[in-house]
């Protein structure tokens, strides 16, 4: 498997922020399997970044790492995705096909505003206002013929999950 290697040149890393060089897909499931290992508590992760980025790749992969043993399917189509995450309830959404906040009512998404919970949300611009606040943001971009990952702590969970990622 490919390591994610610590980037180069994309964002300084900070106390608030730190960014990988991707150079493949492979190294993009292992950013999101060391995620997992450092996960100890819930966390609310927004996943930013172009079709293709590999936001779906990253989030099967932490989710996998994290305990869930069945097949990891996309959300694209039905929106949410509900696993059990070992003792954690996870949450994957895919925003995308969403044009307004206001369809995401009819989804019942209660349950992602418990703090054990590991919600991933792709494309949460989409769900603005609708959507709990992000602990962690994972900006992922096209770079050098791979892939660049920056993760930013928005909160101080996040922060200190960002800090056992060191």
């Amino acid at each position: 498997m490919t390591e994610c290697r610590a980037a180069d040149h994309p964002a300084p890393d900070s106390d608030a922020g730190r960014a990988w060089n991707l150079p493949d897909e492979a190294a993009t499931a292992a950013l999101g399997v060391r995620l997992a290992s450092a996960l100890d508590e819930g966390l609310v992760l927004y996943l930013h970044g172009p079709l293709g980025a590999g936001k779906t790749s990253f989030a099967r992969a932490l989710l996998g790492a994290s305990g869930v043993g069945e097949r990891i399917k996309s959300p694209t189509y039905s929106l949410v995705e509900g696993y059990a995450a070992g003792a954690r309830p996870a949450w994957h959404l895919d925003l995308y096909r969403i044009a307004d906040p206001g369809e995401l009512e009819w989804l019942g998404l209660d349950a992602l505003s418990d703090p054990a919970a590991l919600v991933l949300v792709e494309w949460p611009e989409r769900g603005r206002g609708a959507l709990p606040p992000a602990d962690l943001e994972l900006h992922l971009a096209y770079a050098d013929g791979g892939r660049s990952a920056v993760l930013q702590a928005i909160t101080p969970r996040g922060a200190r999950l960002l800090q056992r990622l060191r």
